[in-house]
């Protein structure tokens, strides 16, 4: 059997964003040797320049398939990211410590994502997703801490016939207990082009960023840290 032909045994479900954290678990899950079936969500957010960027990232990384599905959480508001009568935080250090969740928080956004994940593992016959939450340098999102990815990989074996009747399902989450910088470092080992990739919340038409977000201040730090330039294009 060939390289090309174990890869393709062993398919697995990789939630791709577009962003820079996404992009390192589809290299790394790449690197693992599994057929990467790459999932973005067009769930109403503020910019689509993130998915043109998850088409960008999937072609780079030599994804066996992407797919795009559309649920729109607007009909939901309740973020800033969904709902134009919210303002996206603008140079905050809430992400610094702060208990409180942010109002860039979409309602269940991660929980319905790995839930598509999960249906389409099902029909191509994968039993590993694969998604880029993360709990150190993140913006205080319950849906990105090790709790809910082990109970959501719970629910995946409780809730499908392919996790009662199979092998089970499992939720890889590498780079959860990663920080920025090792993100960084790490991807690019990997050859991720992170100029690619699009994290702002509030991008614009051509993917370039606000430099002021929580996440836009989260990805400078992060090559600060790792002590590599930012390749990131801002809009000023």
């Amino acid at each position: 059997m060939t390289n090309l032909d174990a890869r393709a045994s062993n398919p697995a479900v990789v939630l791709l964003s577009g962003g820079m954290d996404s992009a390192v678990v589809l290299a790394i899950a790449q690197e693992q040797g599994y057929a990467c079936h790459a999932l973005s969500v067009r769930y109403g957010q503020r910019h689509t320049s993130e998915l043109d960027a998850a088409n960008k990232v999937a072609r780079a990384l030599d994804a066996a398939s992407h797919k795009i599905v559309t649920v729109d959480l607007r009909t939901l508001g309740g973020s800033a990211l969904t709902d134009a009568d919210i303002d996206v935080p603008l140079d905050s250090d809430q992400h610094a410590g702060s208990p409180a969740i942010p109002v860039t928080y979409v309602p269940a956004r991660n929980t319905i994502m790995l839930s598509l994940a999960l249906g389409w593992a099902e029909v191509i016959g994968s039993a590993d997703l694969f998604c880029g939450v993360n709990a150190v340098d993140y913006s205080g999102y319950p849906d990105c801490r090790p709790e809910f990815i082990a109970a959501f990989e719970k629910l995946a074996n409780l809730a499908t016939k392919a996790g009662v009747e199979g092998a089970g399902f499992r939720v890889h989450a590498p780079l959860i207990h990663m920080s920025k910088a090792e993100i960084v470092r790490e991807g690019l080992r990997l050859g991720v082009d992170f100029a690619q990739t699009v994290s702002c919340y509030q991008a614009d038409a051509h993917g370039r960023a606000c430099r002021h977000c929580d996440a836009c201040r989260l990805r400078a730090e992060g090559f600060i840290a790792a002590g590599v330039p930012d390749p990131t294009r801002y809009v000023a």
